[in-house]
């Protein structure tokens, strides 16, 4: 084989992952000419990551909104406590470990919040879409895109103890809306603030999520996952629910009608409250970049105000703002949206 008879061809440092049946060197070449976008690099996401640039995949991208907390670091295994020091950006800080990792890959981290404008750029060029969120309107978009552009893409959750994941291919397994047709609403079900979340049942989640990008990317579709997984790794419970049929049963509004009605617009927020995060995100696109320095000069009477490349930080009022580039800001302090766009036009402008 030729991880063997050539040390210098990139292939050898896969060489354990190469000697398995299911993928041999053929289908190492494919995870190698492959691309991906991970939605999402918080728990579920940087599982995914190191996974997939530990296997070889060739092109990564990775797209979060957000930056990086103390409380992140008991389950979001690619942060430490100097990147919460840092004030990285949680795409970027995954990037610089990422790099490190393996160098043959390309990492491209991608600083931004997913909607309904930027979804088809984001995942138009790859291979695969995984899902690293932890929210159903993000969910609902990416599977807007994925069966527009006809996409396979990974879906996977997890809260406390549990977890479910399912594989989507386009035109061959039922969508994301056959099995659940609508977002469920606010306050309906467990958060992580309500019900917490175990570091090892992420890593389970996000590794049956991997293997099936692995599949997916070595050519190896016949062995995927046809079935909705649910599983429970405190009391060592394991469902896998067939689903197949949802696909000829249901009227789907996405895949059978081609509505894309996350993707139009028609639904979703733009500013949404953050899980377990006492915080609201407000989504303002600006055409040209935020300068920090002039926001930093007219922020400083009201106190400490801290930036970098990648975002701006202060506390006024009892409320920390964080402000990204493009205009988006986190305030935590408060889950009331009506005030936190008060407080956004207050301190931030319009």
């Amino acid at each position: 084989m030729a991880f063997e008879d050539d040390p210098s061809d990139p292939i050898d440092r896969y060489s354990r992952q190469v000697r398995f049946h299911g993928l041999r060197e053929a289908g190492q070449r494919r995870l190698m000419a492959s691309r991906v976008t991970i939605c999402g690099c918080g728990a579920l996401g940087t599982v995914l990551a190191n996974h997939l640039v530990r296997a070889g995949v060739g092109h990564v991208r990775i797209v979060d909104r957000d930056f990086i907390e103390t409380h992140n670091l008991q389950r979001q295994i690619l942060f430490d406590e100097k990147d919460v020091a840092d004030n990285l950006p949680k795409a970027e800080a995954a990037a610089r470990k990422l790099r490190a990792i393996n160098s043959q890959v390309t990492i491209e981290p991608v600083v931004t919040d997913i909607d309904h404008t930027n979804i088809l750029d984001l995942v138009g060029d790859v291979d695969l879409v995984l899902d690293g969120t932890d929210n159903f309107e993000t969910r609902y978009l990416i599977n807007d895109a994925a069966v527009k552009l006809g996409k396979p893409w990974v879906f996977g959750g997890v809260i406390g103890s549990e977890g479910q994941t399912m594989t989507i291919v386009p035109g061959r397994t039922p969508c994301l809306r056959c099995l659940i047709e609508t977002s469920p609403p606010p306050g309906m079900t467990p958060t992580c603030e309500t019900a917490g979340v175990l570091g090892p049942a992420v890593a389970v989640v996000a590794s049956f999520e991997a293997v099936e990008a692995i599949k997916l990317l070595s050519g190896a579709d016949a062995t995927l996952n046809n079935e909705l997984i649910m599983l429970d790794i405190w009391d060592w419970s394991f469902r896998r629910l067939k689903v197949a049929a949802l696909r000829e049963k249901v009227d789907c509004l996405c895949c059978k009608r081609r509505e894309f009605v996350w993707l139009d617009g028609k639904e979703g927020s733009h500013t949404t409250t953050l899980c377990g995060r006492n915080a609201v995100q407000i989504a303002s696109r600006r055409a040209e970049p935020l300068d920090f320095a002039e926001m930093a000069g007219r922020l400083r009477p009201l106190g400490e105000v801290r930036f970098n490349n990648y975002m701006l930080r202060f506390v006024v009022e009892g409320h920390e703002f964080t402000v990204f580039p493009d205009g988006r800001a986190i305030i935590k302090g408060t889950n009331d949206i009506a005030k936190a766009r008060t407080l956004y036009a207050q301190f931030i402008g319009s």
